[in-house]
């Protein structure tokens, strides 16, 4: 397990967050684009090679990398390793998007970027249940994913799994193009999120202020969405903030029929949403302490 590699990454996240420079997942969501300009049909087998490629060829940059590491001194190449670790991690990128929800003049501009549904006709309540579906899913994938693979296999099991997310990310879609191309990324996404996303849903339930409700609605409306992890993370949000959440939504001009998540108690708004992204605190502290009891028995 690598413990100190995981910690050292994430206290880098922290204070750093995002260095500027070309982000990794840029460089295969390139890699992703020009295969399919290339090599895309309306089959299974393209959308398998494009996997397998993206998947082997990250893993030999950090096996590279990390060989190249291991010829520093052992200090500065853990170093070295959580700087490149922590570009998997995006807990500050994630916290300061979804907040930009609050502030924003243009909302709907600013969510935009952060989901593929369609937002031109959302009502506020709309938007802010996005936002919440947003943050409580991609702390599934943004940082316990990637951090449960950093511990497991270091540079090069976060490094994989980015390339797993960002190939679902472009094309694992049941539209027309990708239904077939981009379903063998989707299933390995599915895969590989499975035990994350029931690891985040529990750590949601365990900041809740009412555990037993967050908890209750986890068990009941957490295996109810279409996805096969998704639902978690969101369930266990519902129920910690006393909200409901999923429901219709449009994607790409066509309405989407979603069961609904949790217990309406409370309004789904503003106040909602900044209570949600305050757990952060929560988190930040809960996963530190974690990771410092691992190396402390490491």
């Amino acid at each position: 397990m690598f413990f100190e590699l995981a910690a050292l990454a994430y206290l880098v996240d922290m204070i750093f967050g995002e260095f500027p420079c070309k982000h990794p997942v840029v460089w295969m969501g390139d890699f992703i684009s020009a295969f399919e300009r290339r090599f895309y049909r309306d089959r299974i087998l393209p959308g398998a090679l494009l996997v397998i490629g993206l998947i082997a060829l990250t893993l030999l940059i950090s096996v590279t990398l990390v060989t190249l590491c291991g010829l520093l001194p052992d200090g500065l190449s853990l170093l070295v390793l959580a700087v490149l670790a922590s570009t998997g991690l995006a807990m500050n990128m994630l916290h300061a998007s979804v907040a930009a929800l609050l502030t924003a003049k243009q909302p709907k501009q600013a969510l935009r970027y952060l989901v593929s549904r369609d937002t031109e006709d959302m009502s506020d309540t709309e938007i802010y249940k996005a936002g919440l579906e947003t943050w409580a899913e991609n702390l599934s994938d943004g940082v316990i994913a990637p951090l449960f693979y950093l511990l497991l296999f270091g540079l090069p099991g976060v490094a994989v799994y980015k390339a797993i997310n960002t190939l679902d990310s472009m094309i694992a879609y049941k539209t027309e193009r990708y239904f077939y191309f981009g379903k063998t990324a989707a299933i390995v996404d599915d895969i590989a999120n499975y035990i994350p996303a029931r690891l985040t849903a529990l750590l949601i339930v365990a900041l809740a202020t009412d555990k037993q409700r967050a908890w209750q609605c986890l068990r009941r409306d957490g295996n109810k969405m279409e996805s096969p992890n998704a639902g978690y993370p969101i369930a266990a949000m519902a129920g910690a903030l006393g909200v409901a959440l999923g429901g219709d939504a449009s994607y790409h001009g066509h309405v989407k029929h979603k069961p609904t998540l949790g217990l309406p108690i409370h309004p789904v708004d503003k106040s909602a949403l900044n209570q949600a992204l305050q757990m952060k605190i929560g988190i930040n502290i809960m996963i530190l302490g974690l990771l410092a009891i691992g190396v402390a028995l490491s």
